[in-house]
């Protein structure tokens, strides 16, 4: 396990830990900061999107140019 993994499983085993109440409030805390919600949605998209088939980026954008 990595280090960032392990610290994140030690904040996940305390976030859980909580009364319900309390992990209420963190979650507020969170979803009150703006730079924190654009990462997650970003993160959110990312695991939505990713068994797509990618594609090169030049084929990207000549489709976007024919919709222009």
């Amino acid at each position: 396990m990595t280090v960032p993994n392990a610290t994140a499983e030690v904040f996940w085993t305390a976030f859980r830990a909580l009364p319900r109440k309390e992990r209420e409030a963190v979650v507020e805390k969170l979803i009150q900061d703006e730079q924190f919600m654009e990462d997650l949605m970003d993160l959110v998209l990312l695991k939505q999107r990713e068994q797509e088939p990618s594609r090169p980026l030049r084929a990207y954008l000549a489709e976007r140019e024919g919709r222009l």
